[in-house]
């Protein structure tokens, strides 16, 4: 299977996107495909073995679309901005001429006639006509387009109501050319060059405004695609220095970054010490001291002294790709709520023509209203039906809300995988919280050892030869301890991790153990003698590690753990938000308390191993909770999955990248309570968005058939429907850029 993106242009509104999706969906091969109307940009995997991606592009193509491979980032920028500019032009030739001709045909009463022509009329269609022409061309070409290939958009609602318009004027001014033309064209003194001119106008002036906002909305997204330096200083074994590119630079290379540059791609420092910049891969809003040994993240700015540094990622593996990817991921989705819309405009356009047609019919057979003949409401009815109803703003309703809520996301350092995490954050009730690494700093110190019946020498022995190969901070705690203490740790053989209890494993033929109270009891190391002791050392939020040989206890490990900065501040937001907090902890329950009652935590998990976290997860689901998880990724990756919404913090971590819904680049519980309210943020948007463009449908469309009229006397003008289909989409995306103002939580004081 292959994962390929296409740029799809040609496509104007929902419809476009319902119809893309099912060319696609039904080549032989393809597995799936999701189409993105604000990105123009479809993504489908497929086999190779059973097709060529060229069968998936001219599969598009037939439908009146262009499709291509994706192109670099630059470039596609570039061509938005182009686009965007073309727009620009367009609009503004057409105002130019449009004002002209909404002067003429409204302020100037009578000029006469040239030979048997209204002077006023032609001088209209002389001023109207090269806007229909010229500006509605990709109207025209794209309704043809789509017309000959079987499908109905919001070009052909264009198109329609703009060439009804102008053949009725046209026939209305050279009706004494047109001798056989019926005596409705010779009768009536209304046409209608303005607002065909205005129709155009305006939507080339709305196009143009959206295309801007929507060049707004990917800014985040680019602004990390910007970050990334094109080459990179490579120092080879003589110190010499090369400039390469960075796509060829692979793990393992050494490079020099100099002041004021931006480290090119994932590294460990190998020489010097400077402050970083990490503000724009992590809304870190201080820099931060990096030294040798120190991991760096591609991205980031040097601001006060050179580094060298040893690469750990090529190009297309950092962090900044990972996180550009993931963001480019999450914006292709499709909230079920649009699934919903999308079949809603599968039908909508072929709605919008039935309503047209049945409102100028009505009218036709009408006497007509005030000084308009029947013929002349039905031709307004007509047009005006077919130009306000806007399909564009359901098909952007949710994409450019996506857009903005993720980007905003990654440019602080919160990364949200799908809509589908944005979906359930809005409907979470219920957070789970891990309590090393997560309340905490994750960097345990080793605090006391308490000697039973061995010698300090001996119990860090043990326990650093069990952890040595362990990932798990009390390990790296222990084996700190170990290497101030001693070098020295026997050889053990038949090291086997014991699920979540500790570590086991053979000297001189007797079994060894680190871990908690529930791997002692399964070696037989008995130790109610101890447990005051224990429980005094628990009650002080000391985390306990028993060191035994054969059945004896050696003594114990007493690790210390300080909560992080922001840990009270994001316990005290979540609650606030009508969260309920619960610590799901592998502690013992007083340890876990201690720690609760710092942060201002009431419900305490405790003594639950790593596969027992996912089925609490599971029981709090089945009482009815929507439940979000923060954990590290690791020792928690199933519970992560299991939650609704599975949040892990450090986004280093291969782990944490793949297990969680939502994924932090600083370890920080206070974005995680920030995510969860960017999701709630991002989904208000959307359904506010959906529900604009479903309510300015339901009311403009009978206004402009002409539902008022009997009673007011008042026919909506087609430019005024035009003006309202071009603010119904702008509305939209300048709606979804409000969320452009939103920002993360900060401690409080």
């Amino acid at each position: 299977m292959a994962e390929t993106t296409l740029r799809v242009r040609g496509m104007t509104c929902s419809s476009c996107v319902a119809s893309v999706e099912s060319v696609v969906s039904k080549v032989p091969g393809v597995e799936s495909v999701r189409v993105n109307l604000a990105l123009e940009k479809a993504s489908i995997t497929w086999s190779t073995d059973k097709i060529s991606i060229d069968e998936v592009v001219n599969a598009v193509e037939k439908k009146g679309f262009s499709a291509e491979k994706i192109s670099t980032p630059e470039t596609i920028r570039s061509e938005a901005v182009q686009s965007a500019r073309k727009q620009g032009q367009l609009a503004g030739f057409a105002l130019l001429l449009s004002i002209p001709t909404l002067i003429v045909s409204m302020f100037v009463s009578d000029l006469g006639e040239t030979g048997s022509i209204d002077t006023r009329f032609l001088l209209a269609f002389l001023l109207a006509t090269p806007v229909y022409v010229f500006s509605g061309m990709q109207f025209h070409k794209g309704a043809w387009k789509a017309i000959l290939s079987g499908r109905a958009n919001m070009d052909v609602l264009v198109h329609l109501g703009t060439t009804t318009a102008m053949i009725w004027s046209v026939l209305v001014t050279f009706e004494s050319v047109f001798t056989f033309l019926p005596t409705i064209f010779s009768t009536t003194e209304h046409v209608f060059y303005d607002g065909a001119a205005l129709i155009i106008a305006f939507i080339l002036v709305g196009n143009f405004l959206e295309s801007r906002a929507k060049l707004q909305a990917t800014d985040s997204v680019y602004s990390l695609m910007n970050l990334q330096p094109k080459t990179a200083l490579v120092v080879d074994d003589d110190g010499a220095t090369e400039r390469q590119p960075v796509e060829d630079i692979l793990s393992g290379t050494h490079i020099l970054v100099q002041v004021g540059q931006t480290i090119p791609l994932d590294g460990i420092v190998l020489e010097g010490s400077a402050l970083i910049d990490t503000s724009m891969m992590t809304g870190e809003t201080y820099p931060v001291r990096r030294k040798e040994g120190d991991e760096v993240i591609g991205g980031t700015i040097v601001l006060d002294s050179p580094l060298t540094l040893q690469t750990t990622q090529p190009f297309h593996s950092t962090l900044l790709s990972r996180v550009i990817s993931m963001v480019d991921e999450a914006q292709m989705g499709k909230a079920p709520v649009q699934r919903l819309v999308d079949k809603i405009s599968s039908v909508f356009v072929p709605f919008v023509l039935f309503c047209a047609l049945a409102s100028a019919v009505f009218w036709m057979m009408s006497s007509g209203e005030g000084d308009r003949s029947g013929g002349e409401v039905a031709i307004l009815a007509l047009v005006s039906t077919l130009v306000i109803a806007c399909p564009c703003a359901l098909g952007l309703a949710t994409p450019t809300a996506l857009m903005v809520g993720t980007g905003i996301g990654a440019r602080y350092g919160l990364l949200i995988k799908g809509i589908e995490a944005l979906e359930r954050s809005h409907a979470t009730t219920t957070l789970v919280v891990d309590k090393t690494g997560t309340l905490t700093t994750g960097k345990p110190k080793v605090s006391h050892i308490a000697l039973i019946d061995g010698e300090v020498r001996e119990i860090l022995g043990i326990a650093a030869s069990l952890e040595h190969a362990s990932t798990h901070p009390m390990a790296e705690a222990i084996l700190a301890s170990w290497s101030n203490v001693t070098k020295e740790r026997p050889e053990i053989s038949d090291i086997e991790s014991m699920g979540g209890m500790g570590l086991i494993g053979r000297l001189d033929d007797e079994v060894v153990a680190i871990g908690n109270e529930p791997l002692m009891t399964h070696v037989r190391v008995d130790l109610s003698s101890h447990q005051d002791a224990i429980k005094t050392a628990a009650e002080k939020g000391s985390t306990l590690a028993f060191v035994s040989k054969g059945t004896q206890l050696l003594g114990w490990i007493e690790t210390t753990d300080r909560l992080r900065e922001s840990t009270v501040s994001a316990i005290k937001f979540a609650q606030q938000s009508n969260l309920e907090v619960i610590m799901l902890t592998g502690d013992r329950d007083e340890t876990a308390q201690q720690i609760a009652k710092e942060c201002g935590i009431t419900t305490v998990v405790s003594n639950v191993r790593p596969d027992e976290k996912a089925d609490y997860i599971s029981k709090l689901q089945q009482d009815g909770a929507c439940v979000a998880m923060v954990g590290d990724g690791i020792n928690d990756a199933a519970a992560l999955a299991t939650a609704d919404v599975g949040i892990a913090m450090g986004a280093g971590s291969d782990i944490a990248l793949d297990s969680a819904d939502i994924v932090l680049i600083r370890n920080d519980l206070l974005d995680a309570v920030s995510a969860l309210e960017l999701g709630q943020v991002t989904m208000r948007k959307i359904r506010s968005n959906l529900g604009w463009a479903f309510v300015y449908n339901l009311i403009g469309i009978p206004l402009a058939m002409g539902l008022l009229l009997p009673w007011t006397g008042w026919l909506l003008p087609p430019a005024f429907a035009a003006a309202a289909m071009s603010l119904s989409s702008l509305s939209v995306v300048a709606n979804s850029l409000t969320l452009r103002w939103w920002r993360p939580r900060l401690p409080s004081a």
